[in-house]
């Protein structure tokens, strides 16, 4: 009988879909990752029995940081904010080392013979789900055998659906995602320290303070300026309300 292990992308996921699946008949116990049980039962796979182990992550497995000789680039005396944008290298690390979220994905994937990924269907659900590969190579019996579930709601029809019609993941999404967030890093931190530094000794109230720059949070706050300036040059006027009176 196959095993097939099952990644959400988030614990309230995992359990909602073992529960569909097994029709509220998984047994949970606890994974090696505080926050993530674990749900077992048996059930169909592509015609044949199945045993089924269903966990979760907590978002993204990996995060992106700057690397190099003693910490060169994560100083901000030591590098000029130039350097970020081409010469730096980065590196990918645990996002959050202390929910165990690798080790545990590792100690659920061994035994089992394939693996099916339940992450959102958008493109950071698709980067989730080669983290998830990278983190359990080498601990699955065959990385061949490899799903992807797509749905658009947790309900039993719609899960039950996406289990019959499983697909490949998708790695040029993946790797649309890993070229979005090397730029977020790059642009953001580059931005960051030049002009932290720039305003530093200019206005008396920006030298202790962070001038932050981020290719989200910028627009953002262009948006927020602007809707100010409009209540602010708001001036009231005089409207007429017709109401007319038939008899």
């Amino acid at each position: 009988m196959p095993k097939l292990l099952m990644i959400a992308e988030k614990p309230s996921l995992a359990q909602s879909i073992s529960s569909l699946l097994s029709n509220g008949r998984a047994v949970v116990r606890k994974g090696v990752s505080p926050p993530c049980s674990v749900y077992e039962f048996r059930g169909n796979f592509q015609g044949q029995n199945a045993s089924f182990r269903v966990t979760s992550v907590c978002g993204h497995v990996n995060s992106l940081d700057f690397t190099g000789l003693l910490g060169r680039y994560t100083s901000w005396e030591r590098a000029d904010p130039a350097e970020l944008f081409t010469v730096a290298p980065t590196e990918k690390k645990e996002a959050n080392p202390k929910l165990y979220i690798i080790k545990h994905l590792q100690t659920e994937a061994q035994g089992c013979d394939g693996i099916v990924l339940w992450l959102d269907c958008d493109k950071e659900g698709e980067n989730i789900c080669f983290e998830v590969l990278d983190a359990v190579d080498g601990y699955l019996a065959s990385r061949t055998n490899v799903w992807r579930a797509r749905f658009s709601a947790i309900t039993q029809v719609e899960i039950t659906t996406a289990l019959a019609n499983l697909i490949k993941p998708d790695q040029a999404a993946a790797q649309a995602v890993d070229a979005r967030q090397e730029l977020d890093l790059r642009v953001g931190c580059a931005f960051t320290r030049f002009q932290t530094k720039y305003f530093q000794g200019r206005y008396g109230d920006l030298d202790s303070s962070l001038v932050s720059f981020g290719p989200c949070q910028t627009p953002t706050l262009a948006l927020c300026v602007s809707r100010h300036d409009e209540i602010q040059a708001f001036r009231p006027e005089n409207y007429w309300l017709l109401q007319p009176l038939v008899s």
